[in-house]
């Protein structure tokens, strides 16, 4: 299912979709079509989540383009972004990266931090660490990424690499905007940890983008069938039942 229209320059011209508008737009101006934007909100259904069902949270669905006939994008070696660790949180819970894009997971809470993750997509272990200081990992292949501490259970997060710079993360509202798309054909992918593969799969679809702004209809994302899965600390055992830090740490305070 395609989602666009044609184009129309000072309200007369139409053009054609795919590589074919940018060479007529330079032939006619002498210079290429300009970069549209895809535009969206995205719907949870079926959710037992509180934040869901009674304040409408739809955050943290992750939105990407990727080119319909493959051709690879640059990877995004030398960018940063952050996954910080405040009040035994990791923040944001959902951080979507380009392939090759180093992550920074700065500690700033008063005790030790090991963020790791053992799950599938690229396996990592950045090691205890100190309050006030930072580690960092290059994340090299695509894929979806669960990250949690080895000293507090309750700590997790998800990191998803794509092999596309166009990609965008839902706000509260549903909303999402990918911005600086070239026009062409793409294959559009939804990210949601709360949704099962044959959901997700389902919500896959080819949209053209063009000069401007598409606008999606809403997109619906099912929570049915998920079922919250434990997890085991970076050795495969089970987590102690209580985490007393200044009982580990001698002279950290809580």
């Amino acid at each position: 299912m395609i989602w666009g229209w044609p184009i129309f320059f000072n309200n007369r011209v139409p053009l054609i979709r795919g590589s074919v508008i940018a060479l007529t737009a330079f032939c006619l101006f002498g210079r290429p079509l300009a970069s549209g934007s895809v535009t969206g909100r995205v719907e949870l259904t079926d959710s037992h989540m509180a934040s869901v069902r009674k304040s409408g949270d739809y955050s943290g669905v992750v939105i990407w383009l990727l080119p319909a006939d493959g051709t690879p994008a640059p990877r995004a070696d030398g960018k940063h972004a952050r996954l910080i660790q405040k009040d035994k949180t990791f923040t944001p819970h959902v951080l979507a990266i380009q392939t090759g894009t180093t992550v920074d997971f700065p500690n700033y809470d008063p005790i030790f931090h090991n963020a790791f993750s053992n799950f599938s997509g690229q396996l990592f272990d950045i090691g205890l660490y100190a309050p006030g200081s930072s580690r960092s990992f290059r994340f090299e292949r695509s894929g979806t990424v669960r990250i949690f501490c080895n000293i507090h259970p309750t700590m997790s997060a998800v990191i998803l690499v794509v092999d596309t710079p166009y990609f965008n993360v839902s706000g509260r509202d549903g909303a999402f905007e990918i911005a600086n798309v070239p026009p062409g054909e793409y294959q559009l992918k939804v990210f949601h940890e709360r949704a099962t593969d044959s959901v997700l799969q389902g919500l896959e679809r080819r949209v053209s983008v063009e000069a401007g702004n598409l606008t999606l209809p809403p997109i619906q994302i099912s929570e049915s069938g998920y079922l919250p899965a434990s997890h085991k600390n970076k050795y495969g055992k089970d987590y102690s039942k209580t985490v007393e830090d200044g009982t580990i740490y001698p002279g950290v305070a809580k």
